[in-house]
């Protein structure tokens, strides 16, 4: 396989490793989030947003229905009916009587008109006379004449500087069931906004009211959805015009809507007391912003190891392509370079010797009758003289020279920067030591002698042509008797 298509099935691998790391990684992530998703969405309707409508329930109870329960019981105070009985004798008394009630129980005002002198007592004394003429007054008469025992009501007080306040009106019946008259109390809207900012805080939902009549009644500081302020109806606030068609009947549950692609949760609780509907709503991208952060750090974890697992992968082949090339240019029993190394590392020195101008030396070797070593003490003796030669070669070599086994018996060196008659000391160096040299195996000392041909690279030379002269070198050196060194100067002739 050449180079170019190693790579390309390399890069290939590691894409196709990718696609499975990331593809698996991601479909795992984004079924749990799923999984999870659906898990919470389930958990915000049926459990998480009723029980939040019932501890506000309580809260309102506490807050809000408390001043109805105030206004019932000054309604059949025996005090407040014997005084009106008695003809309205003395006005302190009944001063003295709202303004303990408002202090004792902390209502911004309270107050009671007489039905038959038409006064206004409150607790800094009687602040007028009602009359069906006044616009301002007309609350009173529409509560005379209504059906239900008491009504709540959003008008502005004039005992407090015209304070937006929440009035809870009452009836007043006397012991024969007569109507003498209107008592109540009263909020201002600013403290009942702050309670609603501080449930929508405390439970980190969007909390607010709307009577039977789809109009909002109260909503926090910042509106109701969307910005919604007391006044409007659902059917203006884009996804809720479905639960107009629901309503006026009192109708509690869990509903989702939609508003610009962006998904809600809503619980809806009908508060007799006050007539009105609690609306407790949650936006779904708080309610998921957890598991969507979870969703991302695991993609990031998971785009994180894939490159891991690639850099390892890709560190992994790198090394085993390098192992591979190192074995195909290797020889395995001397661990020199073999011939197809030794082609890629020799045309590079003579490119080299002959840009530079340099010396370079040819030394073919060959050992004298290694066939009859063979045969006489076996192949793997054999084995042995040539990894045993092998190293005496790489002892007295340089780390620039260019060691190869030829083939069979046979090792061929080049010396850069080095002449003939330099390289002809180092080859009958070579020869001396491993004529004098022994190669134990099997408890015999094994011997061999070599023969050596000997060249220089010429101007004009090619690899070629430079093996071809070494090549004859060494055949003279085996005619004249081996175990010698031999030169060859002169080009050959073809």
């Amino acid at each position: 396989m050449s180079l170019r298509a190693s790579r390309k099935a390399q890069l290939l691998l590691l894409g196709l490793l990718l696609v499975l790391l990331v593809g698996g990684f991601a479909a795992t992530s984004l079924v749990s989030y799923s999984t999870s998703r659906d898990s919470i969405r389930q958990n915000i309707v049926n459990t998480e947003l009723p029980l939040t409508s019932d501890n506000i329930y309580s809260e309102i109870q506490k807050d809000l229905i408390r001043p109805i329960l105030i206004s019932s019981m000054m309604s059949r105070d025996t005090f407040l009916r014997d005084w009106v009985l008695a003809g309205e004798q003395d006005d302190e008394p009944m001063t003295r009587y709202l303004r303990e009630v408002q202090e004792h129980y902390g209502a911004y005002t309270s107050f009671f008109i007489s039905e038959k002198t038409h006064t206004y007592y409150q607790a800094k004394g009687v602040l007028k006379q009602v009359s069906e003429k006044e616009p301002r007054d007309i609350w009173y008469f529409r509560v005379r004449d209504m059906q239900p025992l008491y009504e709540i009501n959003v008008d502005l007080d004039m005992a407090n500087r015209d304070t937006m306040t929440i009035f809870i009106n009452y009836k007043v019946f006397d012991y024969q069931g007569n109507f003498i008259g209107v008592t109540g109390v009263g909020l201002t809207v600013d403290a009942v906004v702050k309670l609603i900012d501080d449930y929508q805080q405390r439970y980190g939902r969007s909390v607010y009211f709307v009577d039977k009549n789809d109009k909002i009644v109260l909503t926090g500081v910042t509106g109701g959805p969307l910005g919604a302020r007391a006044g409007q109806t659902l059917s203006a606030v884009p996804g809720l015009e479905s639960l107009v068609h629901k309503l006026p009947k009192p109708q509690s549950g869990s509903y989702e809507y939609q508003e610009h692609g962006r998904g809600h949760f809503l619980n809806v609780r009908y508060i007799p007391e006050l007539e009105w509907y609690l609306f407790v709503d949650k936006h779904e991208e708080s309610a998921l912003a957890d598991i969507r952060h979870i969703l991302y750090f695991n993609l990031l974890v998971c785009l994180l190891v894939s490159v891991i697992v690639l850099a390892v992968v890709y560190l992994a082949t790198q090394r085993y392509q390098q192992h591979i090339a190192a074995l195909a240019t290797t020889d395995v029993l001397t661990g020199l370079s073999n011939r197809r190394g030794f082609n890629l590392l020799a045309q590079q020195a003579v490119l080299e010797a002959q840009r530079e101008r340099s010396p370079l030396s040819a030394l073919l070797i060959d050992l004298d009758h290694f066939k009859q070593l063979n045969d006489t003490h076996g192949h793997l003796a054999g084995d042995e003289v040539l990894r045993g030669f092998a190293k005496h070669l790489q002892s007295n070599l340089r780390q620039s020279d260019i060691i190869c086994r030829w083939g069979g018996e046979e090792f061929i060196l080049l010396l850069k920067d080095t002449g003939s008659s330099t390289a002809r000391q180092l080859a009958e160096k070579i020869r001396e030591q491993t004529e004098n040299s022994r190669f134990p195996f099997a408890g015999v000392n094994l011997q061999v002698t070599t023969s050596i041909g000997l060249t220089e690279l010429h101007d004009d030379d090619s690899l070629d042509r430079l093996i071809a002269r070494a090549d004859h070198a060494l055949y003279r050196a085996k005619q004249s008797g081996r175990n010698r060194v031999c030169e060859e100067t002169y080009e050959l002739r073809p």
